[in-house]
């Protein structure tokens, strides 16, 4: 007998038939950038599905067939539940419904830039008081190696269930490119690291069944930590890319043309592009799990803190650009009108999470910019805890509009945006994405920051 049919078959063998089959309900905790994709992937998957959110205004929506994500079409929504493989619900009581649990939450960053594993931890809670035997639960919320097997294993083992036996638990990172539509959920390889090998082997059959390609990996803090170095190695190139912006500006080269150049080389080099600041749920902060839990061991991880620092200080660099193109029109930034082009993260999308434009805001607001903005994504500017911010609504992106700001900042390089039109009306142009190339004609002034 093998090792995996060695203990407690039936159990195991009955969730494999049932995933093998299509029987099985898929549950996924968490309906956000991360667990909609999910769902809709394991429903064209032929997959039932239930969703779970403490959020009961999004389950709310859900249930109306609204979503409330803009890359994620209502229709999507209305059809999944048409064809009677989806429900939403708030109750947490019912996680027993589903036979595979897939926890897509969110890790954020504490005020002392610690990881804050609550999100994870009352999710795991909740998912113990109704654990029942069959069921696999895998995590794909980022996180620091080992957290799945020194934070979620003990709560589920205080049920009393053993692990590997009665219930399963796996770890697959979350990799979702929202706005870009070449990566679709299903068409991104899943890597998946088991506790044991029943549930590597049950989560690899799970996503198998859904995605073009999975790789299996040893162990849940090996897939772990791929999350973590994928995130971490954006970071450093980035933040390289963004020093060199810095100093290449200060000898009069275009890091743009610099970075076209070099990757016409076909080996050897990726483009990585500079930016006003990181933004997003995962560049901005991953890193700093690993640089935590490096503390933990007595290391230091010195590349991590260093393109931190580089890429945290992009925000001020752009004022500093701001106020300098100001001056040169005998303008001071106090009282001076400056539009803000983007305040989503990226292009393309809804989501302001992480996004530089808060802080671009924030700090030309505390030096008297009288501020407005546009973002045909994002109507109305949300409040945000971490700063303080006036309370706006997107601008109409009129040749008038233009024309009456003393200076445009693009933040976000929005399809929608046309850089002729915008250098044919604007007086001023500070462009932190590159949206204005070289050729378009307008009477705006360009600067690059």
């Amino acid at each position: 007998m093998s090792t995996i049919e060695s203990a407690r078959p039936c159990i195991y063998q009955t969730l494999q038939e049932a995933i093998d089959n299509r029987t099985a309900t898929i549950g996924i905790v968490g309906l956000g950038y991360v667990g909609l994709p999910l769902l809709r992937i394991f429903i064209k998957a032929g997959f039932s599905t239930i969703g779970y959110d403490v959020d009961a205004q999004k389950v709310e929506q859900l249930k109306k067939g609204k979503s409330y994500i803009k890359h994620i079409p209502s229709e999507w929504i209305s059809e999944w539940i048409d064809s009677q493989r989806f429900e939403s619900t708030s109750d947490m009581g019912r996680l027993d419904e589903a036979d595979v649990l897939l926890i897509c939450v969110p890790t954020p960053l504490n005020a002392s830039r610690d990881p804050d594993l609550s999100f994870v931890e009352m999710t795991t809670q909740a998912i113990a008081k109704t654990l029942r035997p069959g069921q696999l639960v895998v995590l794909e919320s980022t996180t620091y190696p080992g957290t799945t097997r020194d934070v979620l294993l003990p709560i589920l083992n205080e049920t009393g269930l053993v692990a590997g036996e009665d219930f399963f638990l796996a770890y697959s990172p979350e990799r979702e490119d929202p706005g870009n539509p070449d990566y679709t959920a299903s068409g991104i390889p899943k890597v998946v690291g088991g506790l044991e090998p029943r549930s590597l082997e049950l989560a690899t059959a799970v996503y198998s069944s859904a995605v073009v390609k999975v790789v299996p990996v040893p162990n849940c803090e090996i897939a772990e930590a791929c999350k973590i170095l994928e995130n971490t190695y954006r970071s450093v190139n980035i933040a390289m890319v963004n020093e060199l912006k810095v100093l290449f500006d200060r000898i009069g080269i275009d890091i743009w043309e610099v970075i076209d150049a070099a990757k016409t080389k076909p080996f050897g080099f990726q483009a990585f592009y500079p930016g006003p600041g990181l933004g997003g749920h995962c560049i901005p902060i991953d890193p700093f799990y690993l640089s935590w839990l490096a503390r933990q061991h007595e290391m230091p991880t010195r590349f991590i803190e260093l393109a931190g620092e580089i890429n945290t200080s992009m925000p001020a660099y752009v004022v500093e650009k701001v106020a300098g193109a100001l001056n040169e029109d005998s303008k001071s930034v106090r009282g001076s009108r400056i539009g803000i082009l983007g305040v989503a993260y990226k292009k393309d999308v809804d989501d302001m999470r992480e996004s530089p434009a808060f802080k671009l805001m924030e700090l030309l607001g505390e030096r008297g910019a009288e501020i407005s903005y546009n973002d045909p994504h994002i109507p109305l500017l949300p409040s945000v805890r971490k700063y303080h911010l006036p309370a706006l609504k997107s601008e109409a992106l009129t040749p008038e509009y233009l024309a009456s700001q003393d200076c445009i900042l693009i933040a976000t390089d929005h399809s929608d945006y046309d850089g002729e039109f915008i250098a044919r009306h604007a007086k001023l142009v500070v462009d932190t994405r590159n949206l204005i190339k070289a050729g378009m004609h307008g009477a705006a002034r360009i600067v690059k920051a």
